[in-house]
């Protein structure tokens, strides 16, 4: 494997874009449009990539693949919480900051496109 890229299936790709693009420093690199509005966008960072994709443009596309319903939960390990949690701070809180028996520090946003982001910094674990 070289390389591994989430696809994040949205209602609506605009109203995400404040979160990736504003509050965690993504660009937006490729965008594509369907039916008058964006149903691809490609979001990269230091290396990093996501793609976001409509459902009615996976559904056009690759229906074959069109997730029936829910969304997707990331797990972003990061170096400053503190940062993150600024940045996110007006985007729908999950789960506060909690200390985990694996040694992270973290939370859990929901970005406007529906999807659950967690973000931890890792510390030592506990001795159980």
């Amino acid at each position: 494997m070289k390389k591994l890229t989430p696809i994040l299936t949205v209602e609506s790709i605009e109203p995400t874009l404040p979160f990736w693009v504003d509050a965690l420093g993504f660009t937006k690199t490729v965008e594509v449009p369907h039916e008058g509005t964006l149903g691809f966008a490609i979001l990269e960072k230091g290396g990093y990539q996501v793609m976001l994709q409509t459902l009615a443009s996976m559904q056009a596309d690759v229906p074959a693949v069109a997730p029936p319903s829910g969304g997707s939960v990331l797990f972003l390990e990061i170096e400053d919480l503190a940062a993150i949690e600024e940045a996110v701070a007006e985007y729908e809180l999950l789960v506060p900051r909690r200390k985990t028996f694996y040694g992270a520090e973290e939370i859990f946003v929901r970005e406007p496109g529906g999807n659950v982001v967690g973000f931890a910094q890792f510390g030592e674990p506990e001795v159980r």
